[in-house]
């Protein structure tokens, strides 16, 4: 009823008086109509579902270097193309070719426990044999370094650290594998980054450090993790066996899919939005990131339909590998040459399809690192006065999610995949949600389309075409002074 209900507000939108706050007519006035068709269209279209239903259901899995990513690539491209979308086409990447093989961990003393783990991507595996090492168990690095080389070479580091959340708790995860190979252990267990587990260990990439040797890696579900803390706290002296058949197997070609709808007076400048198309080896890829690419697909879909071309060319970018490289969104960035100042913006979608509550935004200086979010050392609103006129600026093109409560824009916003952009100055958005169980699902065999409401992936369709098509079409620039300084033949990426 909610939704339904939603859906008459928004065709009477048009009906709605403009705002009297200023003597100039607002984007949010400018645009009400169109964007009250956009959201009357797409709170009720089923494309974006029944994609996901086809990927998810028929393809399944899709990480780099996979029989899946290649048939998930050759899909999207063909069903662009039968969309009538305009210049369709593969852009090539190179990603990397890791292969999990069998893997299993054991506790095999002071009891015989199977462990419910899963070997961290990029991992190397463990010797025909496997490994049997006692463990020692730490909550931090810190602990691991004041415990010192003797008390840990030759045995497994298991890191069961708190849940901080995703950006504290991940580190583990990353750099854990080093941290402790530089002091002698020959394998490493890492409690899942996440706050809830239902046995279901959860994947990721690991970052080996040239400084250490590449050992073994495993993560482990909360539940083992944190009863492997509390053994060691009684006193027990765990051993654990693992075996891993992990390799990598140098590079593969792969691509990012991209498609169109042209500008109708500067086709040169252009919005980009979409996800990638990649996901792990478990689970289906449904909210990481599967329904992103439906979701950013299925917006292009309903302009066109609804006879909606922007004065700015809105690109759809499908991205590869940027589970365990970023190496599409690097390709992407480096198909435009010396500048990327063709682009007027961009849009990644990539923290799974629970209910949207808005958007996050942020503008870099050239070379400046991407932040996330307006945490600890990042002010909560922008200091640069184009920053703050763009923030304002999106704040008023919200207010037309108003019917749907998805009206936020909040500093600090972007992605891995269009990093690149950013770092060049490209404004970038990310498209946000309530978060409340997108950790639980992450990277583990759970993130199956089950676990994707059709009402909040049709809410993320339709925010992503009315801001797809507001910044696409809106007579200024976003942030202005960033436009292009160098001839396009405007194919961009790929031509």
């Amino acid at each position: 009823m909610r939704l339904r209900a939603a859906v008459l507000l928004t065709l009477l939108l048009p009906a709605l008086p403009a705002s009297a706050a200023s003597a100039e007519e607002a984007l949010a006035a400018r645009y009400r109509e169109a964007a009250g068709r956009i959201l009357g269209r797409a709170l009720v279209d089923e494309g974006a579902w029944r994609r996901l239903e086809q990927l998810t259901t028929r393809i399944g899995p899709r990480l780099s270097g996979s029989p899946g990513l290649e048939r998930a690539l050759a899909w999207a491209a063909e069903g662009m193309k039968a969309d009538g979308l305009e210049n369709v086409r593969l852009q090539p990447a190179k990603v990397p070719h890791w292969l999990r093989g069998r893997e299993q961990a054991r506790v095999v003393a002071p009891v015989a426990k199977d462990l419910h783990a899963l070997g961290l991507g990029l991992s190397v595996g463990t010797p025909k044999d496997g490994i049997t090492a006692p463990v020692v168990v730490v909550r931090s690095f810190e602990e691991l370094t004041a415990l010192g080389k003797e008390k840990v070479q030759g045995r497994i580091v298991a890191f069961v650290p708190e849940w901080e959340g995703y950006g504290r708790t991940v580190r583990y995860r990353s750099s854990g594998a080093s941290a402790a190979a530089r002091l002698g252990a020959v394998a490493v267990l890492v409690r899942s980054a996440t706050g809830r587990s239902l046995a279901t260990p959860h994947t990721g990439m690991l970052s080996y450090e040239d400084d250490a040797p590449r050992i073994p890696a495993m993560s482990l579900s909360v539940e083992d993790a944190l009863w492997m803390r509390r053994m060691a706290a009684a006193g027990e002296a765990l051993t654990v066996s693992l075996s891993m058949e992990a390799r990598l197997e140098g590079e593969a070609d792969s691509a990012n899919v991209l498609a169109e709808i042209r500008g109708s007076e500067r086709p040169d400048e252009v919005v980009v939005l979409g996800g990638h198309l990649d996901s792990w080896d478990v689970g289906q890829g449904a909210h990481d990131d599967g329904c992103a690419c439906t979701a950013a697909w299925q917006a292009l879909v309903i302009l066109k339909q609804l006879g909606l071309r922007p004065r700015r060319t809105l690109r759809v970018a499908l991205w590869t590998a940027e589970e365990n490289s970023g190496s599409g969104g690097r390709a992407y960035r480096e198909a435009l040459g010396p500048s990327a100042s063709s682009h007027v913006a961009a849009i990644e979608m990539d923290g799974g399809c629970e209910r949207p509550v808005g958007f996050g935004f942020s503008v870099l200086k050239p070379g400046e690192p991407r932040r996330r979010g307006s945490g600890a050392g990042e002010a909560s609103e922008p200091e640069d006065p184009l920053a703050a006129g763009a923030l304002a600026t999106l704040r008023d093109v919200a207010s037309l999610f108003g019917a749907i409560d998805a009206s936020q824009v909040k500093w600090g916003g972007g992605g891995a995949d269009i990093g690149p952009l950013m770092r060049d100055g490209v404004p970038g958005l990310s498209l946000d949600t309530v978060g409340e169980h997108y950790f639980d699902w992450h990277h583990t065999d759970a993130d199956t389309l089950d676990k994707v409401e059709p009402s909040d992936l049709r809410r993320a369709t339709a925010m992503l075409a009315v801001m797809g098509y507001v910044l696409a079409d809106m007579p200024e620039r976003l942030v202005p002074g960033t436009e292009t300084t160098t001839p396009s033949r405007g194919e961009g990426p790929g031509e």
